[in-house]
């Protein structure tokens, strides 16, 4: 790892031609930074976009019971770092996670002396756990999930994957099936040192922000396309965070259903009826910013007509739809921190990362918006909460893109189906409840036991 941190800059290099973020505070990767060394930290690490919204669900009732508590943030995608941005307060610090090598991870605990660490969900680096016990840093691994994929590779690398699990403090995992998992590698998931304590992503705030914006752009939405014959407008259909290769499977699954890429009439469903409102929008939305002009092009060149997210202007000013919107087929979604909007204009929802081997994306989100998800058979980076959303409804399985437009389109065409679905949606969140005050809970409890021997 040492050796290889030459490369690291020139990869940094590369990724910050698209994502200028990569190239802020390079030095800090090293463990370089420009402030004065502090103490005292709660350090938590949040990788990217989704751990870092997590990672804020559990701070908000932590930081209501104890205002004193300065937190130490650190990110590795620029994604991560925007979002940590938006919940720093004042006495908080951001900087980037150092390279997992000797010198950058010591240089970082003695410059920062945090108190307590926190990692979310899978970031377990076996360099900076042995460089946190080294210098007597208790680390957390919360929101803990390890899938049986990740286990058995780590199974394969037992040599260095046990010491890193068997280096960590305490486990707050998700699961009693993660909790094994975990155990099995060597971390400390039993009780006092761990616990089973939920997800904590289904704990996102749901009503009536920030979802509030969305549903009056799909008012606007509905006011503008709406006919006699179809009083609600043009329904809306959503491909969320796809990855590379599923837009195409999308473009050649929905050119089969439609009479041409350039005259979309509305789907038929299953009975061959058409679809209430005629031809759907479809919200495509790729999961990664530096693929939004490539995609953007892919699509034009499929002979759909595009219109970017980006062109309609700011959310928060009274919704106007420019007349290129309300004939296009797509909406590409070529903005950042905007999933609830996307979900809350849609009608349906296809879950991206799920139609190739990759192991799906986050639904909760999509069910906080009360969208129903369609899910393709690749969910394991998020199994239990597919599992649950199927138990209520609020998620169906797809074999395949085209499998998955045919039953986003029957749920369009059966609008008590669609109406249950959404009830599922409320239920799922209700059921699973109260992981992030149990994760503060956890986490102070930690907090005043290093205090303690701090003090001592």
């Amino acid at each position: 790892m040492t050796a290889l941190q030459p490369l690291l800059r020139r990869k940094l290099a590369r990724r910050g031609v698209a994502e200028p973020g990569y190239r802020e505070a390079i030095e800090e990767r090293f463990g370089r930074y420009d402030s004065a060394p502090s103490s005292g930290w709660l350090w938590v690490h949040a990788v990217s976009l989704g751990e870092t919204r997590a990672a804020a669900l559990w701070l908000a009732p932590l930081r209501a019971a104890r205002p004193d508590i300065r937190v130490l943030w650190t990110h590795g995608t620029a994604t991560g770092r925007a979002e940590g941005a938006r919940h720093l307060r004042p006495g908080d610090v951001q900087v980037w996670l150092p390279w997992d090598a000797p010198g950058p991870v010591r240089r970082f605990l003695a410059h920062f002396r945090p108190r307590l660490g926190v990692l979310m969900e899978t970031e377990v680096w076996p360099g900076l756990v042995a460089g946190c016990r080294a210098a007597g840093v208790p680390l957390l691994l919360a929101n803990a999930r390890l899938n049986e994929r990740s286990w058995r590779r780590a199974q394969r690398l037992r040599w260095l994957s046990r010491p890193a699990y068997a280096g960590l403090s305490g486990v707050l995992a998700q699961t009693v099936a993660d909790a094994e998992r975990l155990r099995d590698l060597g971390a400390p998931v039993d009780p006092p040192a761990g616990a089973v304590i939920g997800n904590v992503k289904f704990d996102v705030p749901w009503h009536p922000q920030p979802w509030s914006a969305g549903r009056a752009w799909r008012q606007a939405w509905q006011r503008a396309t709406a006919t006699p014959d179809a009083p609600m407008g043009r329904p809306v259909l959503m491909l969320a965070s796809s990855r590379e290769g599923e837009e195409a499977a999308w473009s050649a699954a929905w050119s089969d259903v439609c009479a041409s890429p350039s005259e979309a009439p509305g789907g038929p469903d299953d009975s061959g009826a058409a679809v209430p409102g005629g031809r759907p929008l479809w919200l495509v939305v790729p999961r990664h910013p530096q693929r939004f002009d490539a995609v953007a092009e892919q699509l034009r060149a499929a002979g759909w007509r595009v219109v970017r997210r980006s062109a309609l202007g700011a959310l928060d000013a009274e919704p106007v739809w420019p007349a290129p919107a309300l004939d296009a087929d797509v909406l590409l979604g070529d903005t950042l921190g905007e999933m609830p909007w996307y979900y809350a204009l849609a009608d349906v929802a296809l879950l991206g990362g799920s139609f190739a081997p990759l192991g799906g994306q986050n639904l909760i989100e999509a069910a906080a918006c009360e969208c129903p998800v369609v899910m393709g058979p690749h969910t394991f980076n998020f199994a239990h909460a597919a599992q649950a959303a199927q138990a209520h409804g609020a998620a169906v399985r797809a074999p395949d893109m085209a499998a998955a437009i045919g039953q986003a389109l029957a749920w369009l065409s059966a609008p008590d189906a669609l109406a249950a679905a959404r009830a599922g949606c409320q239920s799922l969140l209700a059921e699973h409840a109260g992981a992030a005050q149990r994760c503060a809970d956890a986490v102070l409890r930690w907090w005043d036991v290093s205090a303690a021997a701090t003090a001592r």
